[in-house]
C-alpha cells in the first residue's frame, strides 16, 4: 500500500511543472488573503485594495492626510482601509472622537500589539499597555508624577532653571549658525531627568549624548521599511538584517542604561523617602512583594522610564524646534512677540505661567505653532476590548483607535496587527 501510494506522488510531482506549482501557490495565498480581508457585517465602508499590500499604495506618504482628507469626502467620518494585511477603521471629526474616548471611554481602553511592539515592550510600560497592567501603572505614574512637581510650581522651578543653561548653551555659540536639534534635546530631556533620576546631566556628559542619540535614532527607524515589515513577516525579518534589527540593538542599550540608574539607586537610596520616580516605584515593588496580581516589577521601572523618555522628550524638543522656524520665517510676528515679552516680563524676569494671562498675543502665537508643526500625525493606536457600535457600525472585539493630531477631521494611517482597527483623528484650529 505505501508503495503505491509512494509510486502516486511521484507521478504527481513529475506531472506538476514548477510553473504550476508556482501559480497554484500564488492562487491559494490570494484566497486566503480574500478570506482574511472579509469584513463583518455592518463594517464601515472603504476603498477596495489590492491583494497583500491593500490600499498602501492608494496613499501618498509625504501627504497621507491630503489623501485620507479625499476618503473622507467619499466615505463619511467612519471609514475602513487595509494598511498592508492589516485591516483598519479610521474616525474623523471631534465629536466621534470623544463619543469613542470619552463617552465609551472602556470600550476603546486597550491597546493593540503588533509584533515590533510585542517584541521589544510585551505589554509592559505605560504607553502599549492594556487592561490591569495599564490602569495599576497609569495609577502610579499619575499620582508620583504629580507629588514631584507635575502641575506645581516646584516643575516650573526646574524649567525655569533648565532654560537658563539652554540660553547660556545658545549665546556660547556667538551668533553663529548651528543646529539646535540635540541642544534643544538636552534641555527638554533634564526635565524628564530631574524628575526620573533625580538630577540633570551636563550638555557635554558622553553618556548623556549617546543616551539622546539612541532616542532620537529609534524614533526615527520605528517608519522604516524593514520595521513595517517585521510586523507582516516577524518570523522571516528576525534573520534578515536591517534598521529594525538596530532598532532591537538600540533599546537594549537604552535598557541598560536605565536599568544601570535603577541599581545605583538601590545602593544610596533612603526606604523611607523618595528622592525621583525611580525610588517611589522601587517602594511600590516592595509594598507589592509577593503579591502574584501585582505588575510592580523592574522591568515595568525601565520601561515607564523609557516611556516618560519617548513621550516626554522627542514631541516638546520638535514643537520648540518649529517655533524657532517659524520666528525666523514670520520675523514680523517674531517683533510683536518679543514686544509683549519685553513689556509684560522685562529683560530679567523669567516666564511663568502667572505670566500667560498678561501676553495673550504670545499665548497665541504659540498655540498657533501647536496647530501648524502638526509633530504626531499618527498617534499612538487603541483596540476595542468589546463588541462596540459607533455611528451606527459594529466594531468587533479586538478593533483599535487612536487619535491623531492633524487637520481639522483629517485622518492618518497605522499599521496595526488585529482585524479590525479604528482612529479617530481630528484637531480644531487655533488662530493667531
Amino acid at each position: 500500500m505505501l508503495e503505491v501510494l509512494g509510486s502516486l506522488a511521484a507521478a504527481l510531482w513529475a506531472a506538476l511543472r514548477p510553473g504550476t506549482l508556482l501559480l497554484g501557490a500564488a492562487a491559494f495565498l490570494i484566497f486566503a488573503d480574500f478570506l482574511k480581508r472579509r469584513r463583518p457585517k455592518n463594517f464601515p465602508p472603504g476603498p477596495a485594495g489590492l491583494p497583500f499590500v491593500g490600499n498602501s499604495f492608494q496613499l501618498d506618504p509625504e501627504k497621507v492626510h491630503l489623501t485620507l482628507q479625499q476618503f473622507v469626502k467619499k466615505y463619511g467620518n467612519v471609514f475602513s482601509l487595509d494598511f498592508g494585511t492589516f485591516p483598519s477603521v479610521l474616525v474623523t471629526g471631534l465629536p466621534l472622537i470623544k463619543e469613542a474616548l470619552v463617552n465609551q471611554g472602556q470600550n476603546f481602553s486597550n491597546r493593540p500589539v503588533m509584533p515590533l511592539q510585542e517584541h521589544v515592550i510585551n505589554n509592559k510600560g505605560l504607553i502599549m499597555s492594556s487592561g490591569h497592567i495599564w490602569k495599576e501603572q497609569r495609577r502610579f505614574a499619575l499620582t508620583t508624577l504629580r507629588n514631584f512637581g507635575l502641575g506645581k510650581k516646584s516643575l516650573e522651578e526646574r524649567i525655569q532653571e533648565e532654560a537658563s543653561y539652554l540660553i547660556q548653551t545658545i549665546r556660547e555659540e556667538n551668533g553663529q549658525p548651528f543646529d539646535p536639534h540635540f541642544t534643544i534635546n538636552n534641555a527638554v530631556s533634564n526635565i524628564i531627568c530631574s524628575i526620573t533620576f533625580g538630577e540633570r546631566f551636563d550638555y557635554q556628559d558622553d553618556q548623556f549624548q549617546e543616551l539622546l542619540r539612541l532616542l532620537d535614532e529609534i524614533l526615527n527607524l520605528q517608519t522604516s521599511v524593514c520595521c513595517q515589515l517585521y510586523n507582516v513577516f516577524p518570523r522571516i525579518m528576525n534573520f534578515l538584517p536591517g534598521p529594525h534589527q538596530t532598532l532591537f540593538s538600540n533599546l537594549e542599550k537604552l535598557k541598560m542604561f536605565v536599568a544601570k540608574m535603577i541599581e545605583n539607586h538601590k545602593r544610596d537610596r533612603n526606604p523611607a523617602e523618595a528622592r525621583d520616580f525611580i525610588d517611589a516605584y522601587l517602594q511600590e515593588i516592595e509594598k507589592h512583594k509577593g503579591d502574584a496580581a501585582s505588575s510592580f516589577c523592574e522591568e515595568n521601572l525601565i520601561y515607564n522610564t523609557l516611556d516618560l523618555f519617548f513621550a516626554g522628550t522627542e514631541t516638546t524638543s520638535t514643537t520648540l524646534r518649529w517655533g524657532l522656524l517659524y520666528m525666523a520665517l514670520n520675523p514680523e510676528i517674531q517683533e510683536k512677540v518679543q514686544a509683549e515679552i519685553d513689556r509684560v516680563l522685562g529683560q530679567s524676569q523669567q516666564p511663568s505661567t502667572a505670566a500667560r494671562e498678561s501676553m495673550p498675543y504670545t499665548n497665541a502665537v504659540i498655540h498657533e505653532v501647536l496647530r501648524m508643526g502638526n509633530i504626531i500625525p499618527l498617534n499612538v493606536p487603541r483596540e476595542v476590548a468589546v463588541d462596540t457600535t459607533l455611528a451606527g457600525y459594529h466594531l468587533p472585539k479586538e478593533s483599535g483607535c487612536a487619535l491623531e493630531n492633524s487637520w481639522p477631521g483629517l485622518s492618518c494611517l497605522f499599521f496595526l496587527p488585529h482585524f479590525c482597527k479604528t482612529l479617530p483623528l481630528g484637531r480644531q484650529r487655533m488662530r493667531i
